[in-house]
């Protein structure tokens, strides 16, 4: 039984496809395939279910995949002491990033770390919040910032900052807007966010609390600015409250007064790089550059 044969098992358990988890783990599809089909044969179980396009796990698969996360994250600790003991940290470190740069203090983060492990190759990585906790939970990134309700239950993180959240709309809908109830709300015109961003997420859960479903009009990513799209009248958006009530205030957009959102900002990774040095130097560095002490 091999490291990377459990590695491939936990993986494609996450992912769901054999392709997926080939190019997270940059080998072949057919290796991936090999080696599970040797872990299989050495477990004398079989562990997924093979339809075209996906797999599933079996019962045994499923019986077995908490064991095998246990000894990859062994294995994690294990290598992270012996880079303890090599004195330099050397290799590669991938952080996914969600939101704006300066919000996340990356600039901050990014310069304590060039001179804290002056030979590790720092990568950063955009994404959507749930992206990027689902390649944190299969080992696919080293790290990442996270906006949610709380901290993933699959990973590990360090909580940075409570962010609030405020329902803004156009200027011109100024009275409609702050005579309106819940209902009201729902019914108007909303700009949502794509599936896996944090925004969409909180803006779902916002309303499943009142057993609403808001009426999306438009789905927009970050690029496309949801502040200019409500300040040209296309409909309701959730702004990040230092975005929202200055705009408001200005005059540029309406703020509904009766609800403010609250999400965590952490920053997330595997619990199996728990001891890993450039990850304790990471947090080190957050906790410094936060103010956690």
């Amino acid at each position: 039984m091999e490291i990377y044969q459990l590695r491939a098992f936990v993986t494609a358990a996450k992912l769901g496809n054999v392709t997926r988890t080939a190019e997270a783990l940059h080998v072949t599809q057919p290796a991936i395939t090999a080696q599970i089909k040797a872990l299989e044969e050495e477990l004398g179980v079989a562990l997924f279910d093979r339809r075209p396009g996906r797999i599933s796990l079996t019962r045994a698969g499923e019986a077995l995949l908490v064991d095998a996360e246990q000894v990859l994250t062994a294995a994690g600790h294990l290598l992270g002491k012996a880079r303890e003991l090599q004195g330099e940290v050397t290799g590669t470190l991938q952080i996914g990033t969600v939101a704006d740069p300066d919000s996340l203090r990356l600039g901050s983060l990014l310069g304590g770390l060039v001179r804290a492990l002056p030979l590790l190759d720092i990568k950063t990585r955009g994404g959507l919040a749930e992206e990027l906790r689902d390649q944190v939970g299969a080992g696919l990134l080293h790290g990442a910032f996270y906006i949610g309700p709380h901290i993933p239950r699959e990973v590990a993180g360090l909580s940075l900052q409570t962010l609030h959240y405020r329902i803004a709309g156009p200027f011109s809908m100024r009275q409609q807007l702050l005579h309106a109830g819940w209902r009201d709300i729902a019914a108007m015109p909303w700009i949502g966010a794509p599936v896996q961003h944090h925004a969409q997420t909180l803006l779902k859960d916002m309303f499943a609390r009142q057993g609403l479903v808001p009426h999306q009009v438009v789905e927009c990513d970050e690029a496309a600015a949801p502040l200019a799209l409500v300040r040209s009248g296309v409909g309701l958006t959730l702004l990040r409250e230092d975005v929202a009530v200055p705009a408001s205030e200005r005059d540029e957009v309406v703020v509904w007064p009766h609800a403010r959102v609250g999400a965590l900002l952490s920053f997330i990774h595997p619990r199996s790089a728990e001891h890993d040095p450039a990850i304790v130097a990471t947090l080190s560095v957050l906790r410094g550059i936060w103010g956690l002490g």
